[in-house]
């Protein structure tokens, strides 16, 4: 057991991390988009 990787290539509960990770980009990047529409004139 020495010096595990910060990123792990089969983490517990990688696969949930994940997809928590994208779901929030995706949310900030259409609020945004959604923002950039109504802004603009």
């Amino acid at each position: 057991m020495a010096m595990q990787p910060v990123l792990d290539p089969n983490p517990p509960n990688g696969q949930k991390k994940m997809l928590i990770v994208f779901g929030a980009f995706l949310a900030i990047f259409v609020v945004i988009a959604i923002v950039a529409t109504l802004a603009s004139p």
